[in-house]
């Protein structure tokens, strides 16, 4: 049986984005999936790291966020909220993350989320990441919303490539070892269509959600990205002879 961990980042229970969240969730139960939720704005889930989270003979002096993870990791006395989604995270075998794409990323709420959840000294530390990474075997899709249309998305749109947008969450997931799929996105997604355009765009959504589960039955399938790996570099440095996958690494001009 696969476990799938269904990470639901919107605030509003009726948004496409939990729609399309709660279709994963049909898909894979009709699949013989076992299914985990994290709906983060509907747990009431804090993003922001702060000391007060930890107890005080957990928290470095001056602070910092790593050496506190690691100690409290260590110690079995992380955050109630966080060691519940720790939990999930290592029972899943896949993740599916649901979101829209604000100010040219990812919600907040999701990066605090990987900052809080994704514990140094728990879930990665320096023997354990990228191809050793503790998640190998392991895979995450995003399904993400934009407001702007494709063409704009697209890699000489207006509103920038979203495949880069998305690569520093990406690269999380691959620091820990995930494979991490192509995301689906969907674009054009916003509030202010109106006549026409909006019985148009509520057409192309209920058409997005009656093939979403071809979707998730054939997810083993789908297209992963690709990733330099870790005898790619030397010193910490992309190899001459080593192939570049996007342009956050790259060889010189």
């Amino acid at each position: 049986m696969t476990t799938t961990l269904i990470v639901l980042v919107h605030p509003a229970p009726d948004s496409f984005n939990a729609s399309w969240a709660k279709q994963t969730d049909t898909s894979c139960n009709s699949l013989g999936d076992e299914v985990l939720w994290s709906d983060l704005y509907g747990q009431g889930f804090d993003p922001a790291e702060r000391s007060s989270h930890y107890p005080a003979d957990s928290v470095s002096t001056p602070y910092d966020v790593l050496r506190t993870q690691q100690a409290a990791s260590e110690a079995g006395c992380l955050p109630e909220a966080v060691q519940d989604e720790i939990d999930k995270v290592r029972a899943a075998d896949r993740i599916i993350v649901h979101f829209p794409v604000w100010w040219f990323a990812p919600p907040a709420m999701l990066k605090g989320w990987c900052e809080r959840v994704l514990v140094n000294g728990g879930l990665h530390d320096t023997g354990n990441r990228f191809d050793t990474g503790r998640f190998r075997g392991k895979s995450v899709l995003f399904c993400a919303t934009t407001g702007s249309r494709q063409a704009e998305s697209a890699h000489n749109g207006k509103e920038g490539d979203i495949q880069m947008l998305l690569w520093p969450l990406a690269y999380t997931f691959r620091y820990l070892g995930f494979d991490v799929l192509t995301p689906r996105l969907i674009h054009g997604v916003h509030g202010y269509h109106k006549g026409t355009a909006r019985h148009d765009l509520e057409t192309r959504l209920r058409a997005e959600l009656a093939g979403h589960h071809d979707t998730i039955a054939r997810y083993d399938a789908l297209p992963r990205l690709n990733f330099n790996a870790d005898d790619d570099f030397d010193r910490g440095r992309l190899r001459s002879d080593a192939p570049s996958h996007s342009r956050f690494i790259r060889h010189e001009p």
